[in-house]
């Protein structure tokens, strides 16, 4: 017998879904038949990702890091059956020695306690058969030198990833950890510099190059659709942790 598409009658809710990934997911998710609500910090952005991605979807500028507007979102967006966590923002590159501790502690805002709040307003909303995809990073399994921080802000989404598969069952909940990827999580950095970066670190990939938005997208649809996996963190580095 065919199988039932997936994403037919679904309601999902991208967290950072106005750029990078969470666009990538935003726009698969509504070419496979989801109803899509993107949030995002910025209403411009929220509205030009709407116009750009089409069909039925609807976005909502909401401050992750603000409780109070989370909590209150949630509230008013009524059940939906998938909640998807893309927000991020720069890495904090730095050598433990030359490390500002109070900017280090400011890394975690965004990354975990938004993601936490976040699970702890929508989860309540998540229809049977629901899930919850979280987003993590290889730098937690493959650190480099100063790169303290992020390999701790990894770890930390990964362990919470499996603490909420109990707590929440029978919600689902995993997690997708992207390797090198092109997007402006790297906008920091000079177009000269990043162009350097994604040349470099993809020749030595087995893969060839390092990854786009899009191949990054397919495993945040896999864990909303397949429906058994749960406390996971599925790897999509291109290589990255075997080299």
């Amino acid at each position: 017998m065919p199988r039932e598409n997936g994403f037919k009658n679904k309601r999902v809710v991208i967290i950072g879904g106005s750029s990078g990934i969470g666009l990538a997911v935003a726009e698969d998710a509504v070419s496979q038949g989801a109803s899509v609500v993107i949030v995002s910090s910025k209403a411009e952005r929220v509205q030009e990702a709407v116009q750009a991605i089409g069909g039925d979807i609807r976005g909502e500028a909401v401050d992750v890091s603000d409780e109070e507007a989370v909590e209150s979102f949630f509230t008013k967006i009524g059940v939906f059956d998938h909640l998807v966590f893309t927000a991020g923002d720069s890495l904090q590159l730095h050598k433990v020695t030359d490390m500002d501790l109070k900017q280090a502690r400011g890394a975690f805002e965004l990354r975990y306690w938004s993601a936490l709040a976040t699970v702890k307003y929508g989860s309540p909303q998540i229809r049977k058969g629901g899930s919850i995809v979280l987003t993590t990073g290889v730098a937690g399994r493959r650190p480099h030198s100063g790169w303290a921080i992020a390999a701790s802000v990894c770890g930390t989404i990964e362990a919470l990833t499996r603490a909420l598969a109990v707590e929440l069952a029978p919600i689902r909940v995993n997690a997708v950890s992207p390797g090198v990827v092109r997007t402006n999580l790297w906008q920091n950095m000079s177009s000269s510099e990043r162009e350097q970066l994604f040349e470099s670190v993809g020749k030595r990939l087995p893969v060839g190059r390092v990854g786009e938005a899009h191949d990054i997208a397919q495993a945040y649809l896999f864990l909303m659709q397949e429906g058994f996996s749960t406390g996971q963190t599925v790897v999509v580095d291109g290589g990255t942790v075997l080299v």
